[in-house]
């Protein structure tokens, strides 16, 4: 089955960015593969949320500070820009990670929650970069929050730095009660 948004629903593009995308500082594999299938969903949504990772350039997550990460997202470089096929106008927009102590995986705020019962949304839908980080924790967030909370498996994909994080990362959502599902049905 596929899809079928709400009047109630929000879509939220979690980090499409070019640092996460093939060519990029920190690329997921076949990132960029999300653009196309997010630019055809996003005009069914009455609102549309974006997030992006906005480091500083001495974030304590990369690695020549002691994190686990290249340097990635410095506010304001190319790498830190929306993909540039991406075809969104964002009715509110998160900016993650600016606290140079704080890993800044989720894009879910108080902020965000506020626009979106404003709006009338019932239910978030979650797309983007990277299923195992940063869409995992704006999902887990929003389900914790009392959300309703979808994450569309063909608009997303895993960095894997460990094999087998993308399956992890599903598993987790399934038993915090996120639900899946695909924005499009699955190609002959």
């Amino acid at each position: 089955m596929v899809f079928t948004p709400r009047d109630d629903d929000a879509l939220v593009v979690v980090d499409v960015q070019n640092d996460f995308c093939p060519g990029g500082s920190l690329p997921v594999a076949e990132g960029d593969r999300v653009v196309p299938v997010v630019n055809r969903l996003a005009p069914r949504f009455a609102t549309l949320v974006t997030t992006q990772d906005s480091h500083p350039g001495d974030h304590s997550s990369f690695a020549e500070q002691g994190g686990p990460w290249p340097v990635h997202c410095v506010e304001g470089t190319p790498g830190w820009e929306l993909h540039p096929d991406l075809r969104v106008t964002p009715d509110f927009e998160v900016r993650k990670g600016r606290d140079r102590e704080l890993d800044g995986y989720t894009g879910w705020t108080s902020e965000l929650a506020q626009f979106l019962r404003e709006r009338g949304v019932r239910r978030v839908v979650i797309v983007g970069l990277a299923l195992d980080y940063c869409v995992r924790a704006t999902a887990l967030d929003a389900r914790a929050a009392g959300w309703e909370t979808i994450v569309l498996t063909d608009a997303t994909r895993p960095v894997e730095v460990e094999p087998g994080d993308g399956k992890r990362a599903l598993d987790a959502l399934r038993a915090a009660g996120v639900r899946e599902d695909v924005a499009e049905p699955a190609a002959v």
